[in-house]
């Protein structure tokens, strides 16, 4: 059966503060100001595009899955000056994450993991559709399967 979904992206209003501070204000909030040097390489949650060679991009700690579980989870992320939250058509897959190996995470209504999955970049759209075949899946996290970062939530769509 097939599925409808939504990637949906990180919004700027959560990190806006950090771009106005110092690299030792950073440092404190465990957060790094960079400069891109290579492309793709540095992936934007908010706007779920591979940022451009040159461009100034934050590395910060991001608690991702806040839910009240044993599977909360936070990591590292990148995040765009200036960008807006990408708003992606039903069933569109951002072309930052066509060309990586992913991780697929499937949670339950109760936050728990129930099913996972690594798929190549260019068969994700069909990995998100056979995760959704079950249930009990509300809701699913991307990943970096490599380096585990996260990228993005994606919801069922009816």
């Amino acid at each position: 059966m097939r599925h409808n979904f939504q990637c949906i992206a990180l919004n700027p209003t959560l990190f806006s503060a950090y771009f106005e501070k110092s690299a030792a204000e950073l440092a404190q909030l465990g957060a790094k100001r960079m400069h891109v040097d290579k492309k793709p390489g540095f992936p934007c949650r908010i706007s779920l595009e591979d940022a451009e060679i040159g461009e100034e991009v934050l590395l910060l700690h991001f608690a991702h899955h806040a839910a009240e579980s044993p599977y909360q989870a936070s990591g590292a992320i990148f995040i765009r000056k200036g960008v807006e939250t990408a708003r992606l058509g039903v069933n569109e897959i951002p072309r930052m994450l066509q060309h990586r190996l992913l991780s697929l995470r499937g949670y339950d209504k109760d936050n728990l993991m129930v099913a996972a999955d690594v798929v190549e970049g260019k068969d994700l759209a069909a990995s998100i559709a056979q995760l959704f075949d079950n249930e009990k899946i509300e809701y699913l996290h991307l990943h970096n399967a490599k380096q585990g970062c996260y990228h993005c939530f994606v919801k069922r769509v009816p």
